[in-house]
């Protein structure tokens, strides 16, 4: 599987080759996703990546990616919460 680098929103091509994968559910579509947000830049806007991949994508609106994307989208606005040690009380 080759990437585009060029393609600011899924340079792995791990999105795209989701979509290609033929009979792939919901847990394989979740781990994918899981493996691209991983590999994203930091300064790239996650929520702007979703909405290319959801526009490029998004006529495929039976397949498990885009339930998976959609799913992404909505926890990007949701509440945030601060993890590890910055979010301990001092007792």
């Amino acid at each position: 599987m080759k990437g585009n680098p060029k393609d600011t929103a899924d340079p792995k091509g791990l999105i795209a080759e989701a979509y290609r994968i033929e009979g792939v559910g919901a847990p394989e579509c979740r781990s994918i996703f899981l493996d691209w947000a991983l590999s994203l830049p930091e300064e790239l806007d996650q929520g702007e990546a979703l909405r290319i991949l959801l526009e490029r994508h998004g006529p495929a609106e039976d397949h498990p990616m885009t339930a998976v994307l959609l799913e992404g989208q909505v926890k990007l606005t949701g509440p945030r919460r601060r993890g590890g040690w910055k979010s301990r009380r001092k007792e």
